[in-house]
C-alpha cells in the first residue's frame, strides 16, 4: 500500500473535500504509486493564465475559470496526480491510467461522481498500442452533480 507525502498532501490544501476523500482512498487501492504536482491543486487566476498561455490549459483563468480555481465555496473542484515509478515521476499513458483508474473506483466506492482526463476524447486520438488516450490523462473533477 502506498502513502502520499507530506508535500503532495500540501499540495491539495484548498481542494473540495471530497477530491482528497477520493485521493486518499485512491492512494490506498492504487496498484501503481502517485503523487500531487505543484500545480495539481488550487490555482490563482495568474498562474491558470500562465498555463493557459503555455498551451498547459484550455482555461485562463480570468474569461474561462478552470476547475483548478476556488469556486464560491472557496474550494478548487479539480486535481492533478503524477504516476510514482522506479523512485521518479512519471507521466507515462498507461502508468497515468492505473492512476485515474484508481480514483474512479475510490469515486465510485465513496458515493462521489468525477471525470477523468484520461476519458475525454481529441478531435485526432493518441493512440498508443491500440489504445486511445484522452488529452488530460492527469486529472480529475468533481461532476457538476456534486457540486
Amino acid at each position: 500500500m502506498f502513502e502520499l507525502s507530506k508535500k503532495s498532501k500540501q499540495r491539495r490544501e484548498g481542494v473540495d473535500p471530497r477530491l482528497i476523500e477520493i485521493s486518499d482512498l485512491a492512494i490506498q487501492i492504487s496498484v501503481v504509486d502517485f503523487g500531487i504536482p505543484a500545480d495539481g491543486g488550487v490555482r490563482t487566476a495568474t498562474r491558470q493564465g500562465e498555463l493557459f498561455a503555455d498551451g498547459k490549459s484550455k482555461a485562463d483563468g480570468f474569461n474561462k475559470i478552470g476547475k483548478h480555481q476556488p469556486k464560491e465555496d472557496g474550494y478548487g473542484k479539480a486535481l492533478d496526480f503524477y504516476a510514482f515509478v522506479n523512485g521518479k515521476a512519471s507521466w507515462e499513458h498507461h502508468h497515468l491510467a492505473m492512476v485515474g483508474a484508481a480514483h474512479l473506483e475510490a469515486a465510485s466506492r465513496l458515493g462521489y461522481r468525477i471525470k477523468w482526463g484520461g476519458l475525454w476524447r481529441r478531435k485526432v486520438p493518441k493512440i498508443i498500442s491500440g489504445i486511445p488516450y484522452g488529452w488530460d490523462m492527469a486529472h480529475i473533477e468533481l461532476i457538476k452533480e456534486n457540486v
